[in-house]
């Protein structure tokens, strides 16, 4: 298992600055990660630092509460895309998911739509710390009807990231064409290992470096 084309290496913080682009875009080259994850103010910039690299460009939609309008969202998505984004992590709409409201499964479809007629790809932020099991699976499955490539656990802003069996709730109630993201609090190898086993296609974490080292060591 080759851990680093699994790994989204992202840097999501409010205080960061273009030299952490450009340090987190030549980590992910020198390891080989997937993918990187930046604020949508930084695309256009990691978009050229990237160049021709075979490293997927990640931002985020509606970040990190969901509950924006969805017309604010569609925008975002445009702005995202027309910088250079490839793959967008959207939140989905928790307070309306929540209110039992149809607009949740609506907004993500329009997304969707979106994202999918440029050739990009939509991972849907569920926010797993927020809801319950039966919600997590009733989530998925929404985002899954809604058009989704993938489902994700978190923003790292809840007060709880990534946990091993809301990874297996999501694998399980998701078909195999639908990818599982886990991200939030994912530090070390053994937590990265242990969400890949429970059934993630894909690692959002910062501590990228930290974990291929100790998978180097390992080998």
């Amino acid at each position: 298992m080759d851990i680093n084309r699994y790994i989204e290496h992202t840097n999501l913080k409010p205080t960061l600055t273009d030299k952490d682009i450009d340090v987190l875009v030549v980590e992910a080259k020198t390891h080989g990660f997937v993918g990187v994850c930046v604020p949508p103010f930084w695309v256009k910039k990691a978009a050229r630092e990237i160049g021709d690299a075979p490293i997927q460009l990640v931002t985020v939609i509606g970040f990190p509460l969901g509950y924006q309008m969805t017309e604010a969202k569609i925008a975002e998505v445009e702005k995202a895309l027309n910088d250079g984004a490839n793959e967008l992590d959207v939140v989905m709409n928790i307070s309306a998911f929540k209110a039992g409201m149809p607009w949740a499964k609506i907004e993500l479809a329009k997304c969707a739509k979106r994202i999918h007629d440029e050739g990009a790809m939509m991972k849907v932020i569920l926010e797993t710390a927020y809801l319950s099991e039966e919600e997590i699976i009733q989530a998925t499955k929404m985002a899954v009807d809604a058009g989704t490539d993938f489902v994700k656990t978190s923003t790292g802003f809840a007060p709880e990231g990534a946990k091993v069996n809301h990874i297996k709730l999501m694998r399980e109630h998701a078909p195999s064409n639908v990818g599982v993201k886990a991200s939030g609090g994912i530090r070390i190898l053994a937590d990265a290992q242990a969400m890949i086993d429970a059934g993630a296609d894909r690692i959002g974490a910062s501590a990228g470096v930290a974990i291929m080292k100790e998978w180097n060591e390992s080998r």
